[in-house]
């Protein structure tokens, strides 16, 4: 079997190099896979995105009604997003992404679900920190100068609650972090968080001083490359 390998786009961005590759796993009949690096870092791959399209199903499954406006933190090779937008009561979404080059890929056709994304009218993909807004007052999601409320917010940005893609994202994760957000959250809404690392006891009693309940759900999937199952974390948190 022959190995395949390209790199689809290399990008210098503030937070380091960026880089997507595509290529095909010996180790699984030739499976072909998507890679994104930032760094020397592997940020996500294609194999594995049981726990990003849970994020979606679970953070919607507490939202009650039709005509639901989502947000999303971090739009990674689109999984969430895609998830989102198969839910029929979804009227809008918006992506907040901080790497302009990951948009891109996108638009320009590079990841699997790019298109997808990009033909659904539902959905913005808005080049933002989404920390720096959720800390900005009078800020929309999406950049504009509308506060609306939103019925939940999905975030898939750092690695865990106290691992950080960006040393300045710590301070979103504290008690006035987390009331900022809860201000942009219609009543019984959800905010909902990905996190590579086991249940951190002391991040649920956080979310619990800011919203009237939290729990989380451990995901777990196959994992060839190790043998048996990895998990991931996924934080909800409801809104009264």
């Amino acid at each position: 079997m022959t190995f395949e390998f390209e790199e689809l786009d290399y990008q210098e961005t503030p937070l380091g190099d960026i880089s997507l590759r595509r290529r095909s796993e010996p180790r699984l009949e030739g499976k072909i896979l998507y890679e994104v690096k930032l760094g020397d870092e592997f940020l996500m791959s294609s194999l594995f995105t049981e726990a990003e399209i849970q994020l979606a199903r679970l953070g919607l499954k507490e939202v009650a009604g039709s005509d639901l406006d989502i947000v999303i933190g971090g739009l990674g090779l689109g999984y969430t997003a895609v998830t989102v937008l198969e839910n029929p009561s979804v009227r809008s979404l918006i992506v907040v992404e901080v790497l302009e080059p990951v948009i891109d890929w996108h638009r320009q056709g590079l990841v699997p679900l790019g298109e997808k994304l990009v033909s659904d009218p539902r959905c913005t993909l808005a080049h933002a920190d989404f920390f720096n807004v959720v800390s900005s007052s009078g800020t929309g999601f999406d950049r504009s100068g509308s506060n609306r409320l939103v019925h939940a917010v999905l975030l898939d940005i750092d690695h865990s609650p106290g691992h950080w893609l960006n040393p300045g994202n710590s301070a979103f994760y504290t008690l006035q972090g987390l009331r900022n957000l809860a201000e942009r959250i219609h009543p019984g809404g959800v905010f909902g968080l990905w996190s590579n690392d086991p249940p951190d006891a002391g991040f649920t009693r956080l979310l619990e001083t800011v919203f009237q309940s939290s729990e989380y759900h451990i995901v777990t999937f196959p994992n060839p490359y190790m043998g048996g199952e990895s998990s991931n974390t996924v934080y909800l948190a409801h809104k009264a």
